[in-house]
């Protein structure tokens, strides 16, 4: 199964209000592995960025005057993502900028949920920790993540840290990847042990006759202070 770990950066936070997208980033898993393929993009959005929005990512207006708009990148993505499974921490947040992106590109280009389907890791969170803070941060903490390098919001670095969340809360990666070394020991630990049949029979110790009736001795002292009860003696066993 192929998945894409996708979040982006905006100018504000209501594509209605003609906020647009600024960053893009994915990053790729299948069948939960992480792999080496990602797609980054910064996007001119030809309008200013909301004084809050930049705090959260800092990234202004004049390191994006030279970027592409997304309509130079959007057959890009669009293949990038295709066929696949996105998986977005507040998924209607970034499903309704891209939308609202595709819009202005023309009907032809339809939604993002005509290429592939949507999963949204904050809905996830928050069915298995009610009541709890479920946010990229919080969740980092809650398993133990290292989100260090996360001063500012960041696309592509959010995305990453957002897929070893996935893993951790969907149960772990399910592969591991080893080398050749490492995938022998498995193997070898594995193995049923194949005994020699004509091996020398192991030494059978037996009880001394003084051992035997020192254990009839505590057998019986068990019977007794159980109320007459000792299963081994019962059982015939001994």
């Amino acid at each position: 199964m192929r998945q894409i770990v996708l979040d982006t950066e905006t100018t504000g936070l209501e594509p209605k209000q003609g906020h647009r997208i600024i960053e893009i980033g994915c990053v790729e898993i299948v069948n939960r592995r992480k792999t080496d393929r990602h797609f980054h993009q910064y996007l001119n959005p030809d309008r200013e960025i909301d004084d809050g929005a930049f705090n959260v990512h800092g990234i202004g207006n004049d390191f994006l005057a030279d970027k592409p708009r997304f309509a130079d990148i959007a057959q890009e993505f669009i293949d990038f993502i295709r066929d696949s499974e996105l998986v977005i921490h507040n998924a209607p947040f970034d499903v309704g900028f891209l939308n609202a992106e595709l819009k202005k590109l023309g009907r032809k280009w339809g939604k993002t949920e005509d290429y592939c389907s949507v999963v949204d890791t904050l809905m996830m969170a928050r069915e298995k920790h009610p009541g709890q803070k479920n946010n990229l941060d919080a969740l980092c903490k809650r398993y133990e993540i290292d989100n260090s390098e996360r001063d500012l919001h960041g696309a592509l670095l959010d995305a990453r840290i957002l897929l070893d969340v996935y893993l951790v809360m969907t149960g772990g990666q399910e592969t591991l990847s080893f080398d050749s070394s490492q995938e022998q020991q498995a193997a070898d630990q594995t193995k049923a042990r194949i005994v020699d049949v004509n091996r020398k029979p192991l030494r059978v110790i037996e009880a001394t006759p003084e051992e035997l009736a020192e254990h009839e001795k505590y057998l019986e002292r068990i019977k007794e202070e159980s109320g007459g009860k000792c299963v081994w003696v019962d059982s015939g066993y001994e």
